[in-house]
Formats: structure tokens, sequence, C-alpha cells
């Protein structure tokens, strides 16, 4: 499994209500994005702010990058004026308190539950 941070620069000027009317617009996208496993909407605070950034996971890397391609870059550049940063992780293990489940992912994506401690 593979977890994806993007980061990029809010819009000068927009306050959290704003850039979250922003997000709405684009859910319908990744809802209709079937290799999407999880997307997270963040915005940064402290010394963050101004810093939007969306978490991913994904079954690939291959996957995040159909979705994040160039045309996608284009169009955070031009709502923001700059292009957003991405990153990969190996997502291997993942504690989930509000559903009471600990996963574990193998090196080709296959999970299994493991007993919480």
């Amino acid at each position: 499994m593979i977890l994806e941070i993007v980061t990029f620069k809010s819009p000068a000027g927009w306050d959290r209500a704003q850039v979250l009317e922003d997000a709405k617009h684009v859910v319908p996208k990744w809802v209709a994005n079937k290799e999407l496993v999880r997307k997270h909407f963040l915005l940064g605070i402290g010394e963050a702010e101004g810093t939007g950034a969306g978490v991913y996971i994904w079954p690939s890397v291959e996957a995040a990058k159909r979705a994040h391609n160039a045309e996608w870059q284009e169009s955070v550049k031009k709502r923001t004026g700059d292009y957003a940063t991405i990153r990969y992780f190996d997502l291997m293990l993942c504690v989930d308190n509000e559903h009471g489940v600990v996963t574990e992912w193998d090196a080709d994506g296959k999970a299994r539950e493991l007993e919480p401690a």
C-alpha cells in the first residue's frame, strides 16, 4: 500500500471556509477514482499556515501517478501559482483506533489484520 503526501500553496488570502468550499468541488472526482483507497484534505496551521495538503492511500505508486499527472499539476499551478510537491511512502502498518483495527501490509500490498495490543 502506498501513502502519498501532496502539498501546495493555498490560494493567497483564502481562509479555511474558502479552502474547504474549493475542496468540496473535487470530491466527486476522487469518489469516482476506483483506485483511490482514501483521501484526507488538510490545511496547515501554525508554521504550516498557507499550505494545503492531501494525504492519499493508493494500491500503487502507478495509481497515484495516474491521478496526479501533468494535467493535474497544471491545474494546481493555475489555481495556486505553483506546482504541488508529491512524496510517496510505503504504508506498512496502520493503527486505526477509531475502528479498533491494526493493519499490516506486505511488500506486495496484501493486508492482514493484527491483534490490537
